[in-house]
């Protein structure tokens, strides 16, 4: 599966129980980058994507259980390294901001190899970079 985070520099996914992925623009580049396959979210992230009609979102609670390999899933606040071995590949969006973070990403990204970066203007933030990871060895494209 393809996981898809917003982290502040600090690695940080909440902050002040607050989730860091309410940006507009990011969420439009989120369903952009799924090209209208499955997103899979929680009942909770949903809550930000329910006005946008058409797209292919499947929510479900147990949504990282239910995800196959190649699909997307959106997780902000869910523990990812008990699924580290499903995990194809990791994108992430960073904040150019530090949030006293109450809840942070759990793998650890030196195991993961950057493969694409992109900076944009975000409706929040003057700058994102969407970042593309692949584990170390990983030979798929």
């Amino acid at each position: 599966m393809k996981i898809i985070v917003c982290l502040d520099e600090l690695g940080g996914m909440m902050f002040n129980k607050r989730r860091q992925s309410q940006d507009r623009v990011v969420r439009e580049k989120i369903l952009e980058l799924c090209g209208g396959e499955k997103l899979w979210m929680s009942p909770y992230s949903y809550k930000l994507y329910e006005e946008m009609e058409g797209e292919n979102l499947c929510v479900e609670e147990e949504f990282l259980e239910m995800a196959s390999q190649g699909e997307f899933c959106l997780v902000e606040d869910r523990l990812l390294k008990e699924y580290d071995e499903k995990i194809e590949e990791l994108i992430v969006f960073w904040w150019n901001r530090r949030y006293p973070t109450d809840f942070r990403l759990d793998l650890d990204l030196n195991q993961w190899e950057s493969v694409n970066m992109d900076e944009f203007e975000g409706s929040s933030h003057e700058k994102i970079t969407k970042e593309i990871y692949r584990k170390k060895g990983n030979e798929h494209e």
